[in-house]
């Protein structure tokens, strides 16, 4: 287990746009990538994240990791299985939008109430190089749109209207947790 340093906001890698990965990287089970990818799951399970991209840990390539379970800053949403995702993009967002909570391990002390829409579809590749498309709805969209922000060069602060709902942690434990957003 190696977690990985976290790059915070101000660190360049978090404004570029991330390169794709050559699939022929995915094909060694042994490789780097491989490697590299069980690193990025210890490293967000290490920060209780629900996903994590790849640039958020200096590496600027199109990868992200996805895993829901029993998690302390997002109690109550459904599972998602661990998943890495490789050169994932996103297309057929919903008009329909929500607000909701988010905060990111490389902005750790904040939270933010951002319109995402409430569902997309995902084209991707797995780890193992296979091809994914999928319908994803909810929390997972929520999670997708984020990560996949990421490799574009966004953080959850781009997609904020309003920043009077901004909030430390601590904060928005306090006074914000338990409201639920207005729209």
């Amino acid at each position: 287990m190696t977690v990985l340093k976290i790059a915070k906001l101000g660190n360049p890698v978090l404004r570029q746009v991330a390169n794709a990965v050559d699939l022929q990287e995915v094909a060694d089970p042994n490789g780097e990538l491989q490697k590299f990818i069980d690193d990025m799951i210890d490293t967000m399970r290490q920060g209780g994240g629900v996903g994590l991209a790849a640039p958020q840990v200096n590496r600027s390539i199109r990868v992200v990791v996805l895993e829901v379970k029993n998690n302390k800053r997002y109690p109550g949403e459904a599972p998602i299985p661990v998943t890495a995702l490789i050169n994932p993009a996103l297309s057929d967002f919903s008009a329909e939008t929500a607000l909701g909570w988010e905060s990111c391990l490389s902005l750790i002390d904040f939270r933010g109430l951002v319109p995402r829409s409430t569902s997309v579809t995902l084209h991707a590749h797995d780890r193992e190089g296979n091809k994914v498309e999928k319908r994803a709805t909810g929390f997972e969209a929520v999670v997708l749109q984020h990560e996949i922000d990421h490799l574009d060069g966004k953080v959850f602060l781009d997609r904020m209207e309003d920043f009077t709902r901004l909030a430390y942690q601590k904060e928005f434990e306090e006074f914000w947790r338990k409201k639920k957003p207005v729209s």
